[in-house]
């Protein structure tokens, strides 16, 4: 046993730094290192509450041995965001949580993200049936959604900045020419004041997604021909400029008289009449003749389309100073 106790403790030191040699070595092959990870965020959002628009994914720097930061993934980094404290408001300042599933890998800190968070409520609104293209001489008499039930409500569930002013459709596109149609699926139009929601892309902008609880419905047209006709007559204007000074108007003809119009019931029975447009008079002092295009009110078709009007139109005899 003395070769073993025999200069000890140089032995121990040629061992340590045999040892030193090997660790260096081996940290040469495998150094610390970094690099950029882009991963998923994972909000936890309580009830009642919407986020509106908040980033997908966060950028995130891992540390640690080479090879081991080879080995780290997107799916390796966990990033949470936790809502379940948070208030309603704009540009609410929230931390992000991130965590490695890989041991031996540190992650430097993420600064905290601004998010639009509001209330989600949801509102319940009737289904309205529009039917844009109705064929001249056939009108609507019926239309309705079903879900299966009828009259259809969908229930709306976002922003409540969202639910001021929505309305829920369902359009009937194809012309209105028979007495009944039914379509199965129809999708379900949803506006604000007017203009569309694209419900696929907040969907995708919101967290919880927002959406319709239906995105279809069936629809149910019924339609009769309701056209009749009537004789009105036209009538003039009163000009939009009169003759000149020291003139005057002494008499008008229309040809024709009167016209036949044709349109609903409903419609017709709301015309008596039809004024021609407004005529300028300005340069006329003697007879003048005019064609003028009828202009019939929407919904309803005339039995001619211009008519001709004739101003009689005689010096005023009182007028000391007449225009030539």
């Amino acid at each position: 046993m003395s070769w073993i106790t025999d200069d000890w403790k140089l032995k121990l030191l040629a061992l340590g730094l045999a040892a030193l040699m090997l660790g260096a070595v081996a940290f040469s092959q495998n150094p610390p290192t970094n690099k950029p990870v882009t991963t998923s965020i994972n909000y936890t959002v309580p009830a009642g509450l919407i986020v509106v628009n908040p980033p997908s994914k966060t950028t995130v720097t891992v540390s640690g041995l080479a090879d081991t930061i080879s080995a780290v993934t997107p799916i390796s980094v966990v990033a949470t965001v936790d809502l379940t404290k948070a208030s309603p408001g704009p540009s609410v300042n929230v931390n992000v949580t991130v965590k490695s599933l890989v041991p031996g890998v540190s992650i430097q800190p993420v600064p905290p993200i601004a998010l639009d968070i509001e209330k989600m409520a949801a509102v319940r609104l009737p289904v309205v049936v529009r039917t844009p293209r109705v064929t001249p001489g056939w009108q609507v008499t019926q239309a309705i959604a079903s879900c299966p039930s009828s009259p259809c409500f969908v229930t709306f569930d976002g922003p409540v900045s969202l639910e001021g002013n929505l309305k829920a459709y369902a359009d009937f596109t194809s012309p209105v020419q028979n007495n009944t149609y039914d379509v199965l699926t129809q999708d379900v139009v949803l506006e604000e004041n007017g203009v569309p929601l694209d419900l696929a892309h907040l969907a995708s902008t919101t967290v919880p997604k927002a959406g319709l609880d239906l995105s279809s419905v069936s629809i149910h047209v019924d339609a009769k021909t309701g056209t009749t006709t009537r004789q009105v007559s036209l009538i003039d204007a009163p000009p939009s400029n009169p003759p000149p000074t020291c003139y005057r108007i002494t008499g008008i003809t229309i040809d024709p008289l009167a016209v036949t119009i044709t349109g609903s019931p409903e419609a017709l029975s709301q015309i008596t009449t039809v004024t021609l447009p407004a005529i300028d008079l300005s340069r006329s002092t003697s007879n003048a003749t005019f064609k003028v295009t009828i202009t019939y009110p929407a919904g309803i078709t005339g039995s001619a389309a211009t008519a001709r009007v004739t101003y009689s139109i005689a010096q005023n005899p009182n007028c000391s100073s007449p225009s030539p």
